[in-house]
């Protein structure tokens, strides 16, 4: 598995700090920006990266995307084919929403609103959601192939 990450401004300095621990851990990663903290950037283009690698092997890669709320770099990502992106931003449930997102929905993405969330507790999801899973039950393959079913006009 590989890790791509993503954010723009408003996640930067935990971006820095979850490359540290990816490292740590001795997972795989690729930072796909932003390179440096500049107020003035757009987080579509750092998560449309992210979404993009995704996509190409959403099976057997993994993105974390980083945000203020994390609501629209999840709504970026989630344009892409086979991504699923889901959006934790530090409710006290730091096990139980990526670890269900993983067991249930097989999210490859993570979006981390980092102006909610301390340092503990990304920390903590990030890790769950790495480790957790698809639980693979019938349920849970039949509702996201009726995702990726969806026929949604374009105009």
């Amino acid at each position: 598995m590989k890790i791509y990450l993503g954010t723009d401004h408003a996640g930067y300095d935990l971006k820095e700090k979850i490359k540290k621990w990816l490292a740590e851990w001795g997972y795989a990663f690729e930072d796909l920006g932003a390179p440096e903290l500049n107020p003035e950037d757009d987080y579509p283009v750092f998560i449309a990266a992210v979404a993009r690698k995704v996509s190409e092997n959403p099976k057997d890669a993994r993105g974390i995307i980083l945000g203020g709320s994390g609501q629209g770099e999840a709504m970026v990502a989630n344009r892409y084919p086979g991504v699923r992106a889901a959006v934790y931003y530090g409710d006290g449930h730091a096990v139980d929403i990526p670890r269900l997102s993983r067991e249930h929905n097989d999210a490859n993405v993570l979006s981390l609103g980092a102006r909610f969330l301390s340092e503990e507790d990304a920390k903590a999801a990030v890790q769950h959601w790495l480790v957790t899973p698809f639980s693979k039950e019938e349920r849970h393959k039949r509702r996201i192939q009726m995702i990726d079913d969806l026929d949604i006009p374009t105009s």
